[in-house]
């Protein structure tokens, strides 16, 4: 009993741990403390103490993580506590029932299936996805490019189911052999392939010279941005708000002319950064446009039009326009978050504008559109050359929410420019190699700029998408089905000893 309850303490604690930082091997280590602990206990006991340990580990670990506080944010947490028990769960109630190679998989099946479907049901998306934790571990991410981070996650379940099992049977070879060398044989081909996808990754394609702006840090006091996205500004502060926008308007075009002089070919502003009425917006986009021409530039910019008195007075897009002035694309941002943003934000259609331009397909998205899979998906389907991401965070998240946004490039074979207000702005290609980066929260000159290729990757995930995650849905759902059967049919014969006694004497 308190081996059992050290085992999930132990694996409690480094998934809190993971909740604000990938360390690739602690998650592996995480998920094989935990599933040992629960399989040591009795399953009712073992749920209890689980749920309870993952409650306060995670909860310490998501601190400034999850946007809410109070007793919204203990609810929250404790629905996440209880989702990540669920496989858990699962697996102690079902995997005792089968034997072999199929007893190992109910775990990773189990861990696909409550992640998938978190994801897609719930209004966190795929935060929280394992996956996530195995940043930087560049082989294994490849993955993603096949059946999205739903492989990765399966595989880590995998391995920490098959090293219980042997552990279980003190590592005696007979007793596991046939899993072992399959997940063995499974991990190891993935790893090379990773390898080797990355290692044939030409790099002798065409690039852009791309940058990025920030804010200034001392025009807006604070909370001043946020009244204004409110359309929370009254008549006698109107006119000291439109000194400050026309101050933020010219730092703006002033550093998208300095960078197109600097040699830059695509200026990229982050989410929400520029912030105009709508009264003033079409007076502000010919300023845009002139000096895309004068400049011969494209600028994809990330701005707020704010329609005062209105239910919903923000309009969160991201406006793309080409060397000849021409406004070729104005996407809105489809998935607010929950609570603030949410209450005051007009969301988009549902689709991503994939737009042809002599440089390359071009698509964009913004911020929390990232944490989708599905919606990302897009640009994949539309072969883009170039995805562009404006976001805008805080630093608690920034590390996190700019790795997450990075598989995203590698599903759908996209190289990827994301300008991040308040976080780390990122550039990465379709392998999802780091180009450059910088972090807002440093000292000096915020710009980033990069050489970054253009060209679509081809991926099996952007021709197929969810496919894997569904295929795990659907296999748990009939191996539970089996299992149970197999139970009831082992009762039945149990509590009939002649008809047990006549199938001997056969």
């Amino acid at each position: 009993m308190a081996s059992s309850i050290v085992f999930l303490v132990t694996g409690a604690s480094l998934l809190g741990v993971l909740a604000r930082v990938a360390i690739p091997p602690a998650a592996w280590i995480a998920l094989v403390c935990l599933l040992h602990g629960t399989r040591l206990m009795p399953a009712s006991l073992g749920a209890v103490v689980l749920w309870l340990t993952l409650y306060v580990a995670l909860g310490i670990g998501n601190r400034g993580i999850i946007p809410a506080g109070g007793p919204v944010y203990f609810g929250i947490l404790a629905l996440i506590a209880a989702l990540t028990a669920v496989p858990f769960v699962v697996d102690r109630l079902i995997a005792p029932r089968l034997e072999g190679i199929t007893a190992t998989l109910v775990f990773p099946l189990a861990w696909v299936t409550v992640e998938f479907l978190r994801s897609r049901f719930t209004p966190g998306a795929s935060w929280g996805s394992i996956a996530y934790t195995q940043y930087g571990f560049l082989s294994l991410m490849q993955v993603a490019a096949f059946v999205g981070i739903w492989g990765i996650s399966f595989l880590l379940a995998w391995c920490a189911s098959v090293f219980d099992a042997a552990w279980s049977h003190g590592f005696d070879w007979n007793a596991v052999r046939t899993p072992v060398l399959a997940c063995g044989a499974v991990l190891g081909a993935i790893l090379l392939g990773g390898a080797a996808r990355l290692s044939l990754a030409p790099t002798d394609g065409a690039s852009i010279r791309t940058a990025t702006l920030n804010r200034p840090l001392d025009l807006f006091v604070p909370g001043e941005m946020t009244r204004i996205a409110e359309g929370r500004v009254s008549a006698t502060e109107r006119p000291q708000i439109d000194g400050k926008l026309s101050r933020l308007h010219d730092w703006f075009l002033d550093g998208s002319r300095r960078e197109a002089r600097a040699g830059a070919r695509l200026v990229v502003w982050p989410e929400m950064n520029l912030l105009v009425f709508a009264e003033d917006e079409s007076t502000f986009l010919a300023r845009a446009q002139r000096l895309a021409v004068e400049e011969n530039v494209y600028l994809a910019m990330g701005m707020a039009t704010v329609h005062s008195g209105e239910r919903l007075p923000l309009e969160n897009k991201l406006v793309l326009i080409d060397p000849a002035g021409r406004v070729i694309g104005s996407y809105l941002k489809n998935h607010p978050v929950q609570g603030w943003e949410e209450s005051i934000m007009r969301v988009g259609d549902g689709r991503m504008s994939v737009v042809a331009t002599p440089v390359g397909k071009l698509a964009g998205a913004i911020c929390f559109d990232g944490d989708f899979p599905q919606f990302i998906r897009q640009a994949g389907q539309g072969a883009a050359d170039l995805f562009i991401i404006p976001a805008n965070e805080w630093k608690t998240i920034k590390t996190l929410h700019s790795q997450m946004a990075i598989f995203r490039a590698i599903e759908n074979g996209v190289p990827m420019i994301r300008p991040a207000a308040s976080g780390l702005s990122t550039a990465v290609d379709a392998w999802g190699r780091v180009l450059a980066v910088s972090d807002y929260f440093a000292q000096g000159d915020r710009t980033m700029t990069a050489q970054v290729p253009i060209g679509h990757v081809s991926t099996l995930y952007a021709k197929t998408g969810d496919l894997f995650a569904w295929l795990c849905v659907g296999t748990l759902v009939l191996t539970i089905g089996a299992a149970t059967l197999r139970g009831r049919a082992e009762m039945k014969a149990a509590s009939n000893p002649a008809a047990v006694q006549a199938g001997l004497s056969r």
